[in-house]
């Protein structure tokens, strides 16, 4: 009795029943992220009563996130809690029948195949291109349907691709852009730009979960929003197929091939080496016009210099970035990520 009550607003709607809260139940979502994107994705599975939901993430939480990422509270920064582990933990209260697994963890090619293993779904809230071109290959080889979302400013995008179907991410887009990308830290964000397109998402996921083509068809669209000027777009995946995608022939360059992003503990410095060798040159000076806004940048046409608390980025014209002031290789992805945003 307890269960149909938790779930009766939602069984009453035809797109999912009974026997669709019953395929919800049996099924098995990993949530890649955990931010804005990822506490909308992981909050909606598991109170839709997903069986089993796992969400992976690297990262701590921060202040500046609370803006955004719907779980957190100020407890858990004071605690000192992963986003993953905390996510896990406030969600287990939200619904305790479901199966919450907190990963705390780099999603990266050595690790992808067993954290994906056995899932029904996978649900994007990452922050990065690589990682969605490694989700992207991850999914193809397994043959797992997943769900992909970005936000940034007042803007955002998802869509969802299927096993064995065209397009695939690598056809939408075939590589990571070159000099960067515009990052929360960077261009900022409103923050129901994420929630939209996280919920957006959600909603796919539960279809696929549903598996019932006629009560809950799996969108086959591209959708852009701008909540700043109210614009929906909706574009068919299907003009975005390429033909000599690699991905969808089988070639999965960043699942199995050399690793794209080289990151290396400079000897005799207290330093990290980030090489982003899929990139190319960088825009120095797109870069040094992002990072002017929130703080002083030094450099010329070779490099630039930007602080960063008790770390400084030094980022070369031809994509490399040194992290000065931290021998921690995570710490230097994050601010990578963050700052770079390749």
């Amino acid at each position: 009795m307890e269960e149909i009550d938790r779930y009766s607003r939602q069984t009453i709607f035809p797109g999912i029943g009974r026997e669709g809260q019953r395929r919800l139940g049996e099924g098995f979502a990993v949530v890649v992220g955990c931010g804005a994107l990822g506490t909308v994705i992981a909050a909606a599975l598991v109170r839709a009563g997903v069986g089993r939901v796992r969400i992976i993430d690297r990262d701590f939480i921060e202040y500046h996130n609370l803006q955004r990422q719907v779980i957190f509270t100020e407890r858990d920064i004071e605690e000192n809690l992963p986003k993953a582990e905390a996510a896990a933990r406030h969600l287990r209260e939200a619904n305790s029948a479901v199966e919450v697994e907190g990963v705390v963890a780099d999603f990266s090619p050595a690790n992808a195949e067993e954290l994906v293993e056995g899932a029904d779904v996978i649900v994007d809230g990452l922050d990065n291109f690589e990682a969605r071109f490694l989700i992207n290959d991850v999914a193809l080889k397994k043959g797992i349907p997943w769900v992909y979302g970005g936000a940034i400013g007042s803007t955002g995008m998802t869509a969802t691709f299927l096993p064995g179907e065209r397009p695939c991410f690598r056809c939408l887009v075939s590589g990571p852009p070159s000099g960067g990308t515009l990052t929360c830290d960077t261009a900022g964000v409103v923050n129901a730009a994420p929630w939209v397109i996280g919920s957006l998402e959600a909603a796919e996921a539960l279809k696929i979960l549903i598996a019932d083509p006629d009560k809950a068809p799996v969108s086959r669209e591209l959708v852009l929003i701008d909540l700043w000027r109210r614009s929906f777009e909706v574009m068919p995946l299907s003009s975005f197929a390429w033909a000599d995608c690699p991905a969808c022939a089988g070639k999965y360059e960043f699942l199995e091939g050399v690793p794209r992003t080289r990151v290396t503990s400079l000897c005799g410095q207290n330093a990290v080496q980030i090489w982003n060798m899929a990139t190319g040159p960088m825009s120095l000076a797109e870069l040094r016009q992002r990072l002017s806004a929130l703080g002083p940048v030094e450099g010329s046409e070779h490099m630039l210099r930007f602080p960063v608390g008790e770390q400084e980025l030094v980022v070369f014209y031809d994509g490399r970035t040194i992290v000065r002031g931290t021998r921690d290789q995570k710490l230097a992805r994050a601010l990578y990520a963050k700052y770079v945003g390749a």
